[in-house]
């Protein structure tokens, strides 16, 4: 245990933010470099060691809580490391990216503020990168397998580091120009610089896995042709079809899908644009949806010059607080989040529906018009006599998505099963109907979070491992029917 007291002693204690005048004039991580070095310790030593750690149960990856908060009191950082990367391939992602359901899990929330978990992992994987303690793990043989890994995001990434130190031979294609999938293309820089995907991609270089960018399956190579030239298929194409918002005046030009306008954004970081081709620059931005990837448009469009930005949510506004009854610890609860986007500025407006846009005569938008909606009858309801209009020169939708591709070729080419959610069905070891073939990831989960997509990338390797050799030493931290915790 890090320190018996440690919980009782110190508060919790988060990392800093750089001023917001400041940190919307560039695209660099809003967090102040180094601040969490000189509080870490402290911070760690608020783990209680639990005799039964739901910060476990919270996390799908089964991450060893407890023990790297120990390390990180202790300040073993080497050691601390190796306990982090037992079970994930990639904290420096998830420690930046992901919503922390292992802090909503924590003991010590039932009453007090949760250990800064998120934070304390961050905390090791940077300073193990900076002691040079991340080094390729290159497989002592071959097996003889070859595997490829279709689609290069948190699930296929893991999948193949797996299978790559397994001894197999693997091939990760990628439609997009570079690897990374919604890593590199659909999180903005401010919330992670690139370069942390980049040295990953190094590293898995070194241990033997090859890349192939630029290379659509189903359209540039056909699917069926793939399965016959690799021993596996992992299929890790992601849930990409974004869902769309069918009313009036939806065909104005300026109203793209999230997943149009933040690629573009960070394209002009990667060098590819001086500006780029969708902007918020001096326009009256608004966007539709009120999760992660709307405030990772709201925050692009600041630092873009926007004019103003709204931020709307058909759904009412959650709780500040945990409701013991509805949302009871250690579930996951639905809380009112302020990301560093929305300190940024902007305005969030709750429990309203978009009827219908309107546009200038050279077919621009300009205008969305809303009305206030509640729930009548457990159905979510127009209230008469609450139209309006906001301004609205440009619209991004990010209202979630709603399956994988299929125009592509993909699944037909292959001859994948559906179920009634548009994701590709699998058995327990996370093969598809067609032997061989395996899914990974928000194609086969739906829309989730990137500890799941790795959980699954790491999960589904092991059922390749043991398709490919009969037997497996490869871990598989969730089953392909086990869902977040909930009431």
């Amino acid at each position: 245990m890090a320190d018996p007291k440690g919980f009782l002693n110190h508060g919790r204690e988060v990392a800093r933010t750089r001023p917001v005048g400041d940190r919307v004039k560039d695209w660099n991580e809003v967090y102040v470099p180094g601040s969490l070095l000189p509080i870490i310790s402290k911070q760690a030593s608020r783990c209680m060691d639990c005799g039964i750690p739901f910060c476990h149960n919270g996390c799908p990856l089964g991450n060893l809580i407890p023990e790297w908060n120990d390390f990180a009191y202790r300040e073993d950082w080497s050691a601390a490391q190796e306990r982090l990367h037992a079970t994930n391939n990639f904290p420096e992602f998830t420690g930046r990216l992901c919503p922390a359901p292992c802090e909503s899990a924590c003991v010590l929330g039932i009453n007090q503020p949760a250990v800064t978990i998120k934070n304390v992992e961050v905390s090791i994987i940077d300073q193990a990168w900076d002691r040079g303690d991340v080094a390729p793990q290159i497989p002592e043989r071959l097996s003889g397998k070859t595997v490829a890994v279709v689609g290069s995001g948190p699930a296929g990434l893991a999948a193949a580091q797996q299978l790559t130190r397994a001894g197999h031979t693997v091939a990760v294609y990628e439609r997009a120009d570079r690897i990374g999938g919604l890593l590199r293309y659909g999180i903005p820089e401010f919330k992670m610089e690139k370069r942390h995907i980049n040295r990953r991609i190094e590293q898995m270089r070194a241990e033997g896995t090859k890349f192939r960018t630029g290379v659509e399956i189903g359209r540039d190579i056909d699917a069926a042709k793939l399965r016959k030239r690799y021993d596996a298929v992992v299929v890790a194409a992601g849930a990409t079809i974004s869902r769309d918002l069918p009313v009036p005046g939806r065909e104005l030009n300026g109203i793209h899908f999230a997943m149009e306008y933040l690629p573009l954004a960070n394209k002009v970081q990667e060098g590819d644009y001086v500006q780029p081709p969708i902007t918020a620059e001096g326009k009256h931005v608004v966007v539709i949806g009120g999760g992660d990837t709307g405030a990772d448009c709201v925050g692009t469009a600041h630092r873009q010059g926007a004019a103003s930005v709204t931020q709307l949510e058909i759904m009412p506004r959650p709780n500040d607080d945990r409701n013991p009854v509805s949302q009871p610890w250690p579930t996951f609860p639905m809380l009112y989040k302020v990301t560093s986007a929305h300190e940024e500025g902007g305005e969030r407006v709750y429990s309203v529906s978009t009827t219908h846009f309107e546009g200038d005569e050279d077919g621009n938008v300009q205008w969305l018009h809303l009305t206030e909606v509640e729930f009548v009858d457990g159905k979510l309801t127009p209230k008469p006599g609450t139209e309006r209009k906001i301004p609205a020169q440009l619209v991004t939708l990010a209202m979630g998505f709603t399956g994988t591709d299929q125009e592509n070729g993909l699944v037909s080419q292959f001859g994948l099963d559906l179920d009634a959610r548009g994701n590709i069905e699998r058995d327990a070891d996370f093969q598809t109907n067609v032997p061989g073939v395996f899914v990974a990831g928000d194609a086969g989960r739906g829309q989730s979070l990137i500890v799941w997509a790795i959980a699954e990338g790491r999960s589904a390797a092991r059922g390749v491992d043991r398709f490919l050799t009969g037997a497996s030493d490869l871990p598989a931290p969730i089953r392909p029917t086990d869902r977040a915790l909930a009431v």
